[in-house]
């Protein structure tokens, strides 16, 4: 599953994270003998900080892969987090505003760990259960370029990317050229582009529009797909490994920094990462 409703899940697991920081926050303070303290405001500021470092530190840690495309800083969507920067401002900015509010230290010392802890523990059972739920497909779907259908667990051997996508999708043909070089560049790694629910023509008339030379276009008439995987919404992005074993998801548009770092787990490149083509990309 990578998502809910139409916001991805890694949203829902923060949520839950700041709600029980909130509650042991609240119920410490309570118990306090000390004055009562709000800590709500300061958790949740201590939130925001993290995320905007988060996001500075990880576009920093890919600064030429943004760089070739500056847009892509600001499309949050991208899921580019450095999760290292993120917890240490955040807790570095609480520090901050309880060294000298006594009263403060202790339920903001307990909400925090409760919700790092939390986090910690949710997320890592999501990429559990997405691994052991989520195998490579055996739907038989249609392969643009040949008349045999395919699935795709018969196309499994190597690395896959498995990208869900529509050419009415906006992000869709946005982070098409960033998929389109990865393919080029990667011939170690599988990349298979599954359209949901369009025709052959449709798809023909949007690759040959925008020159698009894409290997594994598969046509999926039912979504089936997209229903197999829990996707509410396009574009998205399943990594399998060689064995066929789900290793990431990705919900939404993804930038050269953020596939860059998908792909690291499989392994190095052999070639240099190309820059995508600003003549090719559409809104």
């Amino acid at each position: 599953m990578v998502g809910i409703g139409p916001f991805p899940i890694q949203l829902a697991v923060l949520l839950l994270a700041l709600a029980i920081a909130v509650v042991v926050g609240w119920s410490t303070a309570r118990t306090s003998p000390e004055p009562r303290v709000k800590v709500t405001p300061v958790l949740v500021d201590m939130l925001f900080v993290g995320l905007l470092a988060a996001r500075v530190g990880f576009v920093l840690q890919w600064l030429p892969e943004y760089l070739a495309d500056p847009w892509s800083i600001i499309r949050l969507g991208d899921g580019g987090f450095s999760l290292w920067a993120g917890a240490s401002a955040g807790l570095a900015f609480g520090a901050w505003q309880a060294r000298k509010a006594k009263p403060l230290r202790r339920p903001l010392a307990m909400a925090a760990g409760a919700g790092l802890g939390s986090w910690a523990l949710l997320a890592g059972a999501l990429l559990l259960m997405q691994a052991s739920a989520l195998k490579l497909s055996t739907t038989d779907l249609a392969m643009l370029d040949r008349e045999t259908p395919v699935s795709l667990a018969a196309m499994s051997g190597q690395p896959m990317v498995v990208n869900l996508w529509a050419t009415w999708c906006p992000p869709c043909r946005r982070e098409m050229p960033v998929l389109a070089a990865a393919q080029e560049r990667r011939p170690d790694v599988t990349f298979a582009f599954v359209n949901q629910g369009e025709s052959e023509d449709d798809i023909r008339a949007y690759l040959d529009g925008d020159g698009m030379r894409l290997r594994n276009v598969l046509l999926d008439p039912f979504s089936a797909t997209s229903q197999e995987a829990g996707a509410r919404g396009l574009p998205a992005t399943l990594f399998f490994d060689a064995d066929g074993r789900l290793v990431d998801t990705h919900m939404g548009e993804l930038s050269e920094a953020t596939l860059a770092r998908a792909l690291q787990r499989f392994g190095p490149a052999s070639t240099p990462w190309p820059a995508p083509d600003p003549s090719k990309e559409t809104d």
